[in-house]
């Protein structure tokens, strides 16, 4: 089974809908023993990343998170997901996150561009995964955010997209993977990556 982290955001149930539609078994929950017996763990997101963080260290999310991850459980973050993993982010001024990979969430601020980030866009990989495979290299993703992940270390990004910069699209370290794009909203591609996920053992 796998668990949906349920921090009262606005997208879980079109990610359950995607996971059921491949037949995929999954419950969205907040209590503790149900996500740390669960096999692998989606923490989907939209919104602030504040607004984010109050609500997991609140609910004690934070610790089942870490837990989880130490325990080598898959676990995959999605837009707001691929920040809130980060060491902070630069909304607010500075907003301490979990700090699972080491980088910063920063705000666009390319000129020319319109912010958020909204629509389909392609991404170019930077290194192999096994989410990736059976991915076409063609393939475009659904996007929307204003903030997008930057890793302390190079080796830690997947994949990139050109949006006014050059910024990680794809991130991961060990049994942790992140895509800022939305999985549940990008079609057969995004349903790829999903069951790719699913049985993925969390080693690269």
């Amino acid at each position: 089974m796998i668990a949906i982290i349920d921090y009262e955001a606005g997208n879980l149930t079109s990610v359950a809908r995607a996971l059921r539609h491949i037949g995929v078994e999954c419950r969205i929950t907040k209590q503790h023993d149900e996500i740390l017996a669960s096999e692998r763990v989606i923490f989907p997101g939209v919104g602030a990343a504040g607004e984010a963080m109050e609500i997991i260290r609140r609910e004690g999310l934070d610790g089942v998170i870490r837990e989880t991850i130490e325990q080598g459980k898959p676990f995959l973050g999605i837009c707001l997901g691929a920040q809130i993993i980060l060491g902070e982010s630069e909304e607010d001024n500075g907003t301490p996150c979990l700090g699972i990979i080491p980088g910063t969430a920063k705000r666009f601020r390319s000129e020319g561009i319109k912010i958020p980030h909204m629509g389909w866009n392609d991404i170019s990989i930077a290194r192999s995964h096994p989410l990736l495979e059976g991915v076409d290299a063609r393939a475009q993703f659904y996007f929307v955010h204003s903030y997008y992940p930057a890793p302390e270390k190079q080796e830690d990004i997947i994949a990139t997209t050109d949006y006014g910069l050059i910024f990680a699209s794809i991130i991961g370290h060990g049994n942790v993977i992140a895509t800022q794009f939305h999985l549940e909203k990008s079609g057969r591609h995004g349903l790829q990556i999903l069951k790719n996920f699913c049985s993925w053992n969390g080693r690269e």
